[in-house]
């Protein structure tokens, strides 16, 4: 199995797990946790978890690359978690949606300026076909009532740009050190930077009150979204561009929406997270061509550059 197979795997498991993310976490805020209480469970959970597993496997970092790993820690873990969870609850999350598809296009040209990646037709292509079958994807969805306002839609388009620049920082650490190396710095920071946001609502979460489904919940967003998923996408961006990496965010509506088609037929989903959720949608003709237009678009921007 080489190694490209490998990266583009983890990409894969790790949108599905933000795909189930939007379900199991949804009931979670704001009743049980604030958003920014959440992050702050996230990361120390996730830091924790990161500390434990590098201490059996400790490698020497730089001072100098210590400070880049501060700065992706400001972009990928602070910005990138606090605005997107309180953007959330703000705008829709088709509108969320939505913006959140600039993130391949806001990379794509980043790492033209800051790695000097090449911008090739067929990758812009890619990047365009993927747009398209997304958002159309999202907004076949219709007949929600608006919930959006201007301030929530602003989070999350600081929260994309947040993160392109985090996965094009982060690339130049991952030529030097181990993934586990890298990522466990950047929790650190992180830490320290949500810290003062997120320990308010923290402190209001009556943790003697949570039920099983809620811990279960909790479990899954740190063990799963948070130390997993970062885990794997900083793997697969040892092996793979940035450009590469964030295309893959278009497959999340399709995933998101086939978890949400599961866990409202299943019975067990929702006796194990505590909440009886009817997400249905009918499978049309038109989402299968839409979802076609996402997996082309991923498979045109993964193209590796042929070199003249």
């Amino acid at each position: 199995m080489s190694n490209v197979f490998k990266a583009h795997a983890a990409l894969f498991i790790v949108n599905a797990i933000y795909g189930a993310n939007y379900v199991i976490a949804k009931g979670l805020m704001p009743d049980v946790i604030g958003p920014s209480g959440f992050i702050l469970l996230r990361v120390i959970g996730a830091c924790l978890l990161f500390w434990l597993v590098f201490s059996f496997s400790w490698e020497k970092v730089l001072l100098k690359d210590l400070a880049r790993m501060a700065l992706c820690a400001v972009f990928g873990v602070a910005m990138n978690q606090l605005f997107f969870f309180n953007g959330l609850s703000l705008t829709s999350p088709i509108n969320a949606s939505v913006i959140m598809t600039s993130t391949p296009i806001i990379v794509l040209v980043m790492a033209s300026i800051i790695l000097g990646e090449r911008i090739t037709w067929l990758r812009s292509v890619g990047v365009l076909v993927g747009a398209i079958g997304a958002v159309a994807l999202i907004l076949s969805t219709g007949g929600e009532a608006s919930t959006a306002t201007e301030r929530g839609d602003l989070f999350i388009l600081i929260n994309a740009t947040s993160y392109s620049l985090y996965l094009v920082t982060v690339k130049p650490l991952m030529l030097k050190y181990r993934p586990l190396t890298v990522i466990t710095w950047i929790f650190t920071f992180g830490l320290v930077f949500v810290l003062p946001f997120g320990f308010g609502q923290f402190l209001e979460v009556a943790w003697s009150a949570l039920t099983m489904a809620d811990i279960l919940s909790m479990g899954f967003v740190v063990l799963c979204t948070t130390f997993l998923a970062y885990l794997l996408n900083i793997f697969a961006l040892k092996i793979v561009s940035p450009t590469i990496s964030s295309s893959y965010i278009y497959l999340q509506p399709l995933l998101a929406g086939s978890f949400a088609l599961w866990y409202s037929s299943s019975g067990f989903l929702q006796g194990l997270f505590g909440r009886e959720a009817d997400y249905s949608n009918d499978i049309t003709l038109f989402k299968v061509f839409c979802a076609l237009f996402i997996f082309v678009g991923v498979y045109l921007v993964s193209k590796p550059v042929v070199k003249q």
